[in-house]
């Protein structure tokens, strides 16, 4: 585990570890690098590189909050890569760092091998959305990892109804830090200013442009079964106007699979195999 400086000043956290083929994992939205623990034991025989996006885990908080947004983060990424002196990785982003993928096609198509995203494409479901949104920057109601878990395991239970009790205790100490006074976010709880007033700022953009620019590029998409944000018929659309791209839709899943299930981790292997 590292640090590096941004262009702009600001500390981002990251990790690197193995050899072989470069895979750079980038989170979900709220999340930082240790989302990846589930695929991680997975994927040994890799160059696994992971960050903390800025105001996540352990990166700097950004005094200007607007900083948090897909292209800025982005950029972040390609410093890390710069910082790296790596040309070239394959990019396997989950939900936010698959929109961050997404962007990057577009704009540094010469510094991605391959693609895949998990749990998320260019329409996000906006009953996701309005789900997102009812707990992004709030700090939970549970006071300890025990009580979160047990709170968590309830609310998912639909989505994933086939996790036992000790991943949703590993996933809140994930998520959560845990204080004298009750659990704190890992994450600057202004992420949440932040997407209102970009959503206050103008429409949505469309985003399929974006899509398309992985045409040229190995991709992967993971879905889960009961994904709340990445719809069936958005998959279907991705899958026409690429046709060579690969799917897993994992069963018993919602936002978003571990990432350490059978068909995500054979739809991984893959995407690495035709990025060589």
């Amino acid at each position: 585990m590292a640090d590096f400086t941004t262009s702009d000043g600001i500390s981002i956290h990251y990790s690197d570890t193995g050899s072989g083929q470069p895979l750079l994992c980038l989170a979900g939205l709220t999340r930082c690098e240790r989302d990846f623990s589930h695929l991680a034991p997975h994927v040994r025989d890799l160059r696994m590189i992971t960050m903390d996006y800025r105001g996540r885990g352990q990166s700097d908080y950004d005094p200007d909050y607007m900083n948090y947004n897909v292209m800025r983060e982005g950029q972040d990424a390609i410093e890390l890569l710069d910082h790296l002196g790596l040309e070239r990785v394959t990019l396997l982003g989950t939900s936010r760092g698959g929109l961050i993928a997404m962007a990057l096609a577009a704009t540094q198509p010469q510094r991605l091998a391959g693609v895949i995203l998990n749990d998320v494409g260019p329409v996000v479901s906006p009953e996701g959305i309005a789900r997102i949104m009812e707990y992004v920057g709030k700090a939970p109601v549970s006071k300890t990892y025990g009580e979160a878990a047990k709170a968590m395991h309830a609310a998912l239970a639909p989505q994933f109804p086939d996790v036992p009790a000790e991943v949703w205790q590993q996933q809140v100490e994930t998520q959560y830090e845990e204080k004298p006074d009750g659990l704190a976010l890992r994450y600057d709880a202004k992420l949440r200013d932040a997407l209102i007033e970009q959503a206050a700022a103008g429409p949505v953009p469309d985003l399929w442009p974006l899509f398309e620019a992985l045409k040229g590029l190995p991709t992967g998409v993971i879905r889960g079964e009961n994904s709340d944000i990445l719809e069936p018929g958005t998959l279907a659309e991705m899958q026409t106007r690429h046709p060579e791209m690969l799917t897993a839709v994992i069963p018993n899943r919602g936002h978003v699979p571990f990432l350490d299930e059978p068909q995500s981790l054979s739809l991984i292997r893959s995407i690495l195999e035709r990025a060589l």
